[in-house]
């Protein structure tokens, strides 16, 4: 079904950038692809990980019900929680992997549209900055998510160490971006009577708008600090 759509006259390659195109076309499976790919596949960086989770957590139901039928809106949230949380510290340690096999390799390959060499550099930056716990924190950030387990693996983190990090950064990002999706739309609608399933397109600018923020202010502020001239005595 989505191979045929991705091949129809009516497909434009922006509706990839849209979360609720995976959610309509491809349901759970397609959703834990695109969690494995963004988190795991350095080809996945402009894939949507945070709205497309948000958005899960508003159809959180109708997603669940594709396993099975709970009747439990909790039941439902765990389901998807543990399911998608897999699918995130998979993607990481394929990530991981790849990064110990051949990332040092990845500096000298030529750029193109889908690979730019300061996208690891900004992912080797982050992770220098901040530890171990960039795993964690890159969680949150789009583009240095997809890479800092490239990253890390390229540095020859310790697996264990690496494992530890990838399993609590995976479940709160999930838990957080997941539940927030669910419950605010619940509040909001009960409170306001506004639906946010009619109304996406502004839900998901703002995640990547909050989200995206500060990298994109980085890359476009950041300049290089003027050296101060010498003088001779």
């Amino acid at each position: 079904m989505l191979y045929s759509i991705l091949l129809s006259a009516t497909f434009h390659w922006t509706q990839l950038l849209q979360p609720q195109f995976y959610i309509e076309h491809g349901g759970l499976w397609l959703l834990l692809f695109v969690v494995f790919a963004e988190t795991g596949l350095f080809i996945g960086f402009f894939l949507p990980g945070d709205s497309l989770l948000f958005v899960a957590g508003i159809y959180s139901a109708n997603i669940a019900n594709q396993i099975v039928h709970t009747g439990n809106e909790y039941a439902d949230l765990f389901l998807l929680l543990v399911l998608i949380s897999a699918a995130g510290i998979a993607g990481n340690w394929a990530g991981y992997w790849f990064g110990r096999k051949v990332g040092p390799s990845m500096y000298g390959w030529k750029e193109n549209m889908l690979f730019k060499r300061r996208y690891l550099q900004e992912a080797h930056d982050f992770y220098e900055k901040h530890g171990g716990g960039a795993i964690v924190i890159a969680r949150f950030i789009p583009i240095v998510r997809t890479f800092a387990p490239i990253v890390a693996g390229i540095v020859q983190m310790q697996k264990r160490k690496f494992l530890s990090y990838n399993v609590i950064g995976c479940v709160a990002w999930v838990f957080s971006m997941l539940f927030a999706g669910h419950f605010l739309q619940k509040w909001i609608l009960s409170q306001f009577g506004f639906d946010l399933k009619d109304h996406l397109e502004i839900i998901v600018l703002g995640i990547v708008l909050v989200t995206s923020g500060p990298v994109m202010a980085k890359l476009i502020f950041s300049k290089k600090k003027p050296t101060s001239p010498t003088h001779k005595v």
